[in-house]
């Protein structure tokens, strides 16, 4: 029997569209997304960071970001009857035992429990992060020294050691001790810092207490996460314009909603990337909120200057 293809065709075509919505239609399971999370440890509220995605029809995977350190992957996470489960290695070498985790989706929240290296078991909520998209280009305030060159007024440190000093117009983290806060909060603005550092020392700069952008000697490096320049464990500068050890460097920061843009020494090397959430070492995980300047003091020695804030009117 001979029938001609375009006979054929309207069949064929209607096959297809009533076919092709149950092959290749996918619904998003209701855990996907970003989380921001709480766990109560020993007294304290910890902030962490979770994101759920799907990677083809069925399987689900994500990232992870603790107290400390920078984003880890998750190979796969495991969601069935509003229950969701994963595991993944610890993020230091001392540690032998994976995390695991364990939550149950109540409405739009996230309610569990997660279980560290050693057993011991702290319960954590998660809400759903904001977008934080920009809705219209900022207009920008008039600069605000946040550093008077003289004493700390403005500021406070984190933990028992203060060892944060002023001198001269330069403010001096001359050991590894406690992390230094600005009083004040922002949401949108932009930000003149000028920092040096010894060899081989660390620190960083967090942007609403959330964000570090890292503050590493990196000369001669190739790029990574977390070096100069980057957000640290999330975006990568395009370029690495570290200088040696001992030279003043500056950045100019710009950040609107969760979108950065990074100027260091003169050059851009993140333009207006989107942050996906907070790094380790955060104040907190309420990243709707307005939040402070934050300098990291507790990996090595480092000195600031000129630190100006632009806010968003």
């Amino acid at each position: 029997m001979n029938i001609s293809l375009s006979r054929l065709m309207p069949a064929l075509l209607l096959f297809c569209t009533c076919l092709s919505p149950r092959l290749w239609a996918y619904a998003p399971q209701p855990i996907e997304g970003r989380w921001d999370i709480t766990v109560q440890k020993n007294g304290e509220m910890l902030p962490s960071w979770l994101s759920i995605l799907h990677s083809g029809h069925k399987r689900l995977f994500g990232h992870f970001v603790g107290f400390g350190g920078s984003a880890r992957p998750i190979s796969q996470v495991h969601f069935a009857n509003g229950v969701m489960r994963f595991s993944i290695p610890p993020q230091w070498e001392e540690a032998d035992n994976d995390l695991h985790f364990e939550a149950t989706l109540q409405g739009d929240s996230l309610v569990g429990t997660m279980t560290d290296e050693k057993g011991a078991r702290y319960p954590f909520t998660g809400k759903r992060a904001p977008d934080l998209r920009p809705v219209k280009t900022p207009q920008w305030g008039k600069p605000i020294s946040l550093f008077n060159g003289k004493n700390l007024n403005g500021w406070y440190h984190s933990g028992p050691t203060q060892q944060w000093v002023a001198q001269n117009g330069i403010l001096r983290n001359p050991a590894s001790g406690s992390n230094l806060i600005s009083q004040r909060s922002f949401t949108n603005f932009k930000l003149h810092v000028e920092f040096r550092y010894p060899p081989g020392s660390n620190s960083g700069v967090y942007l609403r207490g959330r964000y570090e952008v890292q503050v590493e000697d990196s000369y001669g490096k190739e790029p990574q996460v977390d070096l100069l320049g980057a957000v640290y464990g999330f975006i990568k500068p395009t370029h690495n314009v570290a200088k040696k050890a001992g030279e003043w460097q500056v950045y100019d920061i710009t950040l609107v909603g969760r979108y950065v843009t990074i100027v260091a020494n003169g050059k851009t090397i993140v333009c207006n990337a989107e942050i996906p959430g907070i790094t380790g070492g955060a104040l907190n995980s309420h990243e709707g909120e307005p939040g402070p300047i934050m300098f990291q003091g507790d990996h090595g020695p480092v000195e600031f200057r000129n630190v100006i804030i632009t806010p968003a009117l």
